[in-house]
């Protein structure tokens, strides 16, 4: 099979600290080109990666018509314009999480898809790594009997008014910026979609984006809650509560790509914790993982696991987390 050749929409630091030198580690993958607004940046940055072309706008990317996928990593708002040009310019698109801003605004991005016969895929990244398959299937097998509640924190620090995070105006916050993780994995678990939710938000007075968001999430089999902030110590944990048992994981999306992972699973007899037995991961890289599973989409034809109309869900899950937030109430997805 051979690899399919990719371009990069911007040198935006997730891409290139992260995501950018894991796809080059992939067998299906080449990084070909990588452009920026700035030419001598696209041209230090390939420079740095080992990537053959740079381009100095994001046009002249998308019009090589050796380029068959585009990374796109641009900031919140730029995720459906960008994605749609690629799409238009006739490219598979991976796109960084959130997709959109708003459900109907990703709702844009599958008319694009459909039009232009691409794929477009938003790129939560920890659906593909093997603890998180391994925390799916347990709960399948009936491993803690029938899964009844999922609780989960994710946070950090982050008060530079400079950082495209503060800013709200074009998508910064915590929910959109790590929230939509334990929304995702919620979904991901329960394997069906909340029928209401309500939140509570604690505004940034000068930043004016959400630095705390705390939801609970109500499902046909149980209930999901999760705290997420840029202005707490930084901290992540998933608990997963069956009837007859817990998955803990230990780093559920910043997993680290050079070292083991751990999931702990307890059966509850000794309080505390002491009864969990622990599963070890080998080393991978989450977002090479990712990054080969779309790849290989790309060549055999097959649907994906996780469409655009996944991302439309978990966005109108978001979206009534901050209509609560304003209401008061809980809000229908």
């Amino acid at each position: 099979m051979q690899p399919v050749t990719w371009g990069i929409l911007s040198t935006a630091k997730i891409g290139v600290k992260k995501v950018v030198p894991a796809m080059q580690k992939g067998k299906l993958i080449r990084v070909e080109a990588i452009a920026s607004r700035n030419l001598e940046q696209a041209r230090r940055t390939a420079d740095q990666l080992g990537i053959p072309k740079a381009y100095g706008s994001y046009e002249e990317l998308l019009a090589d018509g050796e380029i068959e996928a585009i990374y796109n990593p641009l900031p919140n708002h730029l995720h459906v314009p960008w994605s749609v040009k690629a799409a238009e310019a006739g490219k598979h698109v991976l796109c960084e999480k959130p997709v959109a801003l708003t459900a109907a605004e990703a709702q844009i991005l599958i008319e694009a898809r459909d039009r232009h016969g691409v794929l477009v895929q938003e790129a939560f990244m920890v659906r593909y790594h093997p603890q998180w398959r391994r925390a799916s299937e347990l709960v399948r097998e009936g491993r803690i009997g029938k899964l009844r509640a999922i609780q989960g924190f994710f946070s950090y620090t982050n008060t530079d008014p400079n950082n495209i995070r503060n800013q709200a105006d074009i998508g910064g916050g915590a929910l959109y910026d790590i929230g939509c993780y334990p929304v995702v994995t919620a979904r991901f678990l329960f394997e069906s979609e909340p029928a209401r939710v309500v939140s509570l938000i604690d505004r940034d007075p000068e930043l004016k984006i959400d630095r705390l968001t705390g939801a609970l999430l109500d499902f046909p089999q149980g209930q999901a809650a999760f705290a997420c902030s840029t202005q707490l110590v930084a901290y992540q944990r998933m608990q997963i509560f069956g009837t007859k048992g817990r998955i803990e994981i230990e780093i559920p999306f910043n997993a680290p790509p050079d070292k083991p992972c751990r999931i702990f699973v307890d059966d509850g007899s000794i309080v505390g914790g002491a009864s969990a037995a622990t599963e070890t991961f080998e080393v991978c890289d989450q977002y090479t993982i990712q990054g080969e599973v779309f790849s290989e989409h790309i060549r055999n034809g097959k649907p994906l696991e996780f469409p655009l109309e996944d991302a439309v869900k978990n966005m109108k899950v978001i979206d009534a987390v901050f209509r609560s937030a304003k209401s008061g109430a809980w809000e229908k997805p």
